[in-house]
């Protein structure tokens, strides 16, 4: 008995020191969001003001305001998800329902693997040679918006495709049950009840598409344009690649910088709307499909 004891004790303190690392883990990744956004709240709170936000960039970028790269950014933004969404969401129904399991499945899901592990700037050279160039778009949101959209569409395929998983098989044999064929079954049940899940994704996608640099770069974005474009067939700014022109520059660099900590927490917010309006269009979902 006392060596049993001594072993359930032993359990208990190796459990106590496992869960005691996973906790301050935690706590610190925590706390060092908080400490990055601190910083830039910071050093960019004092820049934020209603002209800041409305106005067009004058005098080198270093005055004005940032107008027409937080339209561009959205515009960006919805391209990219409009292309991206029902493209990623199509593919990992595909993939998850229709494909059976072997060695053609397996080469989709390491190739999706491999694309999601490609560095942005490979999107940005094969965006500005395809659209770009190829297809005539020009230096335009559309020729940006879809770069961007392929360079998202490995996170919306994968997360699509774990939330149908997630889906209780009982669902699909009930419906099957009932006489429903695999696309009733798949469009009337499964996807409504992944539906929340997969909202994640285009959470995680529009994170990503709000903070890159490198694929606009070659596609998209214009260093100096104190205009809003007029159609998806134009050139924008955007505010990832506002924030590194203007904090590299070598011009009046205390207003460079000052500026670039204010478009920085801009960012920030657009992306934590975004999020937040994402987060809610997933709990209201959710909620309906409890309802039902």
């Amino acid at each position: 008995m006392s060596q049993q004891s001594s072993l359930a004790k032993k359990k208990r303190r190796n459990q106590n020191i496992a869960f005691g690392i996973f906790t301050f883990t935690s706590y610190a990744i925590v706390a060092l969001l908080f400490v990055i956004l601190a910083f830039i709240v910071i050093k960019g709170i004092g820049v934020i003001s209603w002209e800041f936000i409305t106005e067009m960039p004058k005098n080198g970028m270093t005055e004005g305001g940032i107008f027409p790269a937080i339209v561009g950014t959205l515009c960006l933004v919805l391209v990219s998800m409009v292309f991206a969404f029902p493209v990623g969401v199509l593919a990992a129904i595909y993939m998850n329902e229709y494909v059976k399991d072997g060695w053609i499945k397996k080469i989709i899901k390491q190739m999706t693997n491999n694309l999601a592990g490609v560095p942005s700037i490979v999107f940005g050279l094969f965006g500005m040679s395809l659209f770009v160039n190829k297809m005539g778009f020009g230096d335009s949101i559309l020729a940006g918006g879809l770069t961007l959209g392929l360079l998202v569409l490995p996170i919306v395929i994968r997360t699509t495709e774990e939330s149908l998983k997630a889906v209780d098989d009982t669902f699909r044999q009930a419906s099957y049950g009932l006489g429903a064929s695999k696309w009733e079954t798949t469009s009337k049940i499964v996807f409504p009840i992944a539906f929340p899940n997969i909202i994640t994704g285009l959470i995680l996608s529009v994170g990503r598409v709000s903070g890159e640099t490198a694929p606009i770069l070659f596609t998209v974005a214009a260093y100096f344009l104190p205009k809003l474009p007029t159609s998806i067939f134009d050139q924008a700014m955007a505010l990832p690649y506002h924030l590194y022109v203007i904090s590299t520059s070598g011009t009046n660099i205390e207003a460079s910088r000052a500026m670039a900590y204010g478009t920085a927490l801009v960012l920030i917010i657009i992306v934590l709307i975004s999020n937040l309006l994402a987060n809610a269009l997933r709990k209201y979902y959710g909620n309906k499909v409890k309802t039902n």
